[in-house]
């Protein structure tokens, strides 16, 4: 009897990294769009200038690491990390901000652990953190939708020779207004503020929308599950309805514009499926998800950052290796492996 080809559960043909990295780099197309439409050649000059250094980056650290550059460099991780962190920067953020970022990512992020697939970070997030710490006055400068800047204006800005300060151009974010209200009501914010659009931040729902287009059509090309993603936007949506106080002048913001402000579909379709950095198993990437989801929330409502999404992201890091311990699927034929040792094992 000829037996057939395919057998399941076995998969006939894998995705090579290189492929899957180009079709996240396909996936964030809509989101980078939109955001140069709003923003206008600052989120391009990240995106180029970051994608330099990250790929120079990587084979300068292929190299001292007796690595075949051309092999380990082609496979797209590094240039993911950069559009990644491009993404998340603000637009006309100094050069040196965005190289700070870029080149910590990529070193500290990933190589010192030994590259791609043994870093227990996330790359982009870790150097999208240094900065936001380091920096915090030059990581809120994010301009109002309205008041993108000219080509050579906007370089002049970059590399630190404009002729007007940022004040003149920077706006402060949806997330930014609610975390810093003490005494407006939603109605006055909503009506005195030009930082909300219709449900979430203004500029921030078209961005989120066209990220989870991407994220949609990631979760049909089956790159991932649906867990993480799932389980953040459900994580975040259940805690911005439990301490939604209404139009109180001490509300934390509806769930719809937690959904659709900051970065959070970029997070949960981008940041919180990477299978490296996060859980392994489903149970594992859903409870890993909520808990992203529930720490962005806190951050955002109670910390000292208006979107905590990095940091958020970072934490659940290092509780993914105690998730997969306690959600590891039982092996084929075997019992349920037991916890800890019996009485008298060593």
């Amino acid at each position: 009897m000829k037996l057939p080809r395919i057998s399941s559960p076995h998969a006939t043909r894998a995705n090579r990294t290189q492929r899957v990295m180009l079709t996240l780099l396909a996936a964030c197309a809509p989101g980078a769009l939109v955001l140069i439409g709003l923003y206008g050649v600052g989120t391009l000059f990240n995106l180029l200038w970051c994608s330099l250094l990250a790929l120079s980056t990587e084979a300068l650290m292929l190299k001292l690491r007796n690595r075949p550059v051309t092999f380990f460099l082609k496979d797209g991780s590094a240039l993911v990390t950069a559009v990644l962190l491009a993404l998340a920067l603000p637009p006309y953020s100094p050069w040196w901000l965005s190289a700070v970022a870029t080149v910590f990512a990529l070193i500290f992020g990933k190589h010192l652990y030994g590259g791609l697939g043994q870093n227990p970070f996330n790359p982009a997030m870790v150097g999208y953190a240094v900065v936001l710490v380091s920096f915090p006055q030059q990581m809120s400068q994010w301009p109002a939708p309205d008041s993108a800047l000219g080509f050579v204006e906007g370089l002049r800005q970059i590399f630190g020779f404009a002729s007007q300060g940022p004040d003149a151009w920077v706006g402060a974010t949806a997330l930014d207004v609610v975390r810093n209200n003490h005494s407006l009501t939603m109605e006055e914010l909503l009506a005195q503020s030009p930082a909300f659009g219709s449900v979430g931040g203004r500029g921030g729902e078209l961005v989120n929308l066209a990220f989870l287009a991407g994220g949609l059509f990631l979760l049909w090309r089956k790159l991932f599950t649906w867990h993480a993603p799932v389980g953040m936007l459900g994580g975040l949506f259940v805690m911005s309805l439990l301490f939604w106080n209404g139009s109180g002048s001490d509300s934390h913001g509806s769930p719809l514009l937690h959904l659709f402000s900051g970065a959070t579909m970029l997070g949960a379709f981008f940041i919180v499926t990477d299978p490296v950095s996060g859980a392994t198993s489903n149970r594992g990437r859903l409870l890993f998800g909520i808990g992203v989801g529930v720490l962005t929330y806190v951050i955002r409502a109670w910390g000292g950052y208006p979107d905590g999404l990095a940091f958020a992201v970072l934490l659940m890091n290092l509780a993914a290796p105690t998730l997969d311990y306690f959600t590891r699927p039982r092996t084929y034929g075997h019992k349920k492996p037991e916890r800890g040792f019996k009485a008298g094992e060593r």
